[in-house]
């Protein structure tokens, strides 16, 4: 039974993306082991654990790279059986994995539009296919700057001489332009600096902020603390917890993760040497 903290908000709400049960294995190994997940619009659910503990083939059951051996998920409410990623896009779920999946030699605009290429809406289209570059770069640009992209000035700039930072932004806008419900990002700042990592946290801010729901997954736990409203920990397969910046600190969630301590031991009145605060327990 999965362990979280309950959040009296959520409970009146339905999740923009659930999942109940998930159960994944290859051969003798067990890679989830009855997973619940509930991600809302308007927030970004962390999704942190040690290396093993299923946060990748987690996330690849929700967005269809992976078809779970068991459990169901749910978009709005309603039961769906994705079998393969573009079953998940078409649900509204994007991914932006670490890769990027961006191609070099193509400027901004064609990466954004990258296997979802309009035609001209005229002859030209039709018979000829010709491509409407035009308005897929003013959409392009529509999008950057809907999500306040300042570092991204000519839509028409070569990716390969792009920065680190600016490289994900393109991924991030890319999947916001086709997304619509839920944003999955897996390690969007792991090889950034600083600087550049403070401006991706600062889009993801910005997708909360325009109703989206976010999955982050990161090892990076100053960024996890500063950017997410829920966390969930998992450890071994399993769900070791739902916990939220507010009522645990950094050094108890570590604890969770490598099952030092469990989300129980962090409650109020637990054993000397845990503290921290925490709401009820839900299941």
């Amino acid at each position: 039974m999965n362990a979280s903290i309950a959040i009296d908000a959520d409970s009146a709400r339905v999740p923009v993306l659930s999942a109940r049960g998930l159960v994944k294995t290859f051969g003798p190994v067990v890679a989830l082991d009855g997973v619940d997940v509930d991600v809302y619009s308007g927030e970004v659910l962390a999704i942190i654990g040690d290396n093993g503990a299923g946060k990748s083939v987690l996330i690849k059951c929700l967005t269809g790279a992976e078809i779970p051996d068991a459990g169901q998920l749910r978009v709005e409410g309603r039961p769906v059986a994705f079998r393969k990623p573009q079953d998940a896009r078409d649900a509204g779920i994007e991914t932006v994995y670490q890769s990027l999946a961006l191609s070099p030699a193509l400027d901004i605009a064609s990466n954004m539009f990258l296997g979802r290429e309009r035609r001209r809406d005229n002859i030209l289209g039709r018979w000829l296919h010709m491509l409407d570059k035009r308005g897929m770069r003013r959409e392009a640009a529509e999008k950057v700057a809907t999500l306040g992209i300042q570092t991204i000035q000519d839509i028409t700039q070569v990716v390969e001489t792009l920065s680190g930072g600016q490289r994900q932004a393109v991924a991030v806008a890319r999947a916001v332009a086709f997304g619509g419900k839920v944003i999955v990002l897996d390690e969007p700042t792991a090889a950034l600096g600083v600087r550049e990592g403070g401006v991706v946290l600062e889009i993801v801010r910005k997708l909360r902020n325009q109703g989206l729901a976010v999955i982050l997954i990161s090892h990076n736990m100053p960024h996890v603390f500063e950017s997410a409203d829920r966390i969930h920990i998992q450890r071994l397969g399993r769900c070791a917890g739902v916990i939220t910046p507010k009522t645990h600190t950094m050094p108890q969630a570590v604890a969770i993760m490598t099952g030092a301590i469990s989300v129980a031991d962090s409650l109020p009145g637990a054993a000397a040497g845990n503290p921290g605060r925490a709401g009820d327990l839900e299941g």
